[in-house]
């Protein structure tokens, strides 16, 4: 779908391409364009992975720079939201890996998983559920968490998630089958595909 810039009288319709070609001009109200087309994906990526939001908004911030500066070198060989979505997840790596410590970033399965409480009510509202949904998501640890936010909120492909993180597709697979797994244990019949593609509903609201 394409976008309206609006240029003074001109209003100019862009896609992807055209964009980062005015950008690359020189055009700085491209740039804010594509900073608004792009910032929910890199704001549900970095966030699965920089749970603070003061933190969240500087490496979101940090994520755009360094968009802008290596502009130039996208080579479409693959879509601009993946690109984009690369960068994002190694920035959000780095910065935890930097300034927090080496168990936000661990992905083994002996993770925290007793954070999880076990949903037991049935009188919660939809949108309660679906915020439980999304607060047990966010105490999965930080692989899981990324994998089930980039395929199901997202919509990435496999193969789009590979580029992103750097994992081969088994292990993606695998983490976001453990992802579910864990996350049915907790909930019980709660959390189905259905029920992630209501919260992908949700968090679009926002």
């Amino acid at each position: 779908m394409q976008h309206l810039i609006a240029d003074g009288c001109q209003t100019l319709r862009m896609d992807d391409t055209e964009l980062i070609n005015q950008i690359l001009n020189g055009n700085m109200r491209a740039f804010t364009f594509l900073v608004n087309r792009y910032q929910k994906l890199v704001v549900h990526i970095t966030g699965r992975l920089v749970q603070r939001h003061d933190e969240l908004e500087d490496v979101c911030q940090e994520v755009f720079l360094k968009v802008y500066q290596n502009l130039a070198k996208y080579r479409n060989e693959c879509k601009l939201s993946t690109w984009i979505a690369t960068i994002a997840y190694n920035t959000s790596i780095n910065y935890l890996r930097k300034f927090k410590k080496g168990s936000e970033v661990n992905t083994d399965d002996l993770a925290p998983f007793e954070k999880l409480a076990d949903f037991r009510s049935d009188d919660y509202e939809k949108a309660d559920l679906y915020r439980y949904i999304r607060e047990q998501i966010d105490l999965l640890p930080v692989q899981y968490r990324t994998v089930l936010t980039l395929y199901h909120l997202e919509e990435f492909s496999y193969l789009e998630i590979e580029q992103i993180t750097g994992m081969p597709e088994g292990t993606v697979k695998n983490y976001l089958f453990r992802a579910k797994a864990l996350l049915k244990e907790k909930l019980k019949f709660v959390v189905d595909d259905s029920s992630l593609n209501l919260v992908k509903e949700i968090s679009n609201e926002k």
